[in-house]
């Protein structure tokens, strides 16, 4: 059974993150199944991945004049920094470490973040374009 199924994440309706949402997924669904050989890559794909996807966001909050992009912007950093600690240790070689933070600690960040702030942004993106 995957952590997160595809089918309960709530599209947010900006292709662009739906897309990296989507591959976020499929990273984290890869490494709860991932052996201790392949997981220390598969982690650092998926921080990579992460990394990049915050980027974007970022670009399209300034480029759309988001007023929770402070708050949003936080977020991004608060999560990354959690982020860089795990991988430091999987870096060294406490996988355990990684895979405590891939079950127990993504799934339901991602989930409520989704539906909260990353929801609000693509509404408002929506909007703005439309406008």
């Amino acid at each position: 059974m995957a952590l997160i199924e595809k089918t309960n994440v709530v599209a947010v309706g900006y292709d662009l993150i739906d897309k990296d949402h989507n591959e976020f997924i499929d990273l984290l669904n890869r490494l709860d199944g991932a052996d201790n050989t392949h997981f220390p890559d598969l982690f650092r794909q998926l921080y990579e991945q992460t990394e990049q996807h915050f980027e974007r966001e970022n670009q399209l909050m300034k480029q759309f004049a988001y007023p929770g992009e402070t708050e949003h912007k936080g977020e991004h950093q608060r999560v990354l920094g959690e982020f860089k600690q795990f991988k430091s240790r999987v870096d060294k070689g406490l996988i355990a470490f990684g895979r405590s933070f891939v079950k127990d600690r993504l799934p339901q960040w991602f989930g409520l973040h989704v539906t909260t702030m990353d929801s609000a942004l693509a509404t408002h993106i929506n909007k703005q374009s439309q406008a």
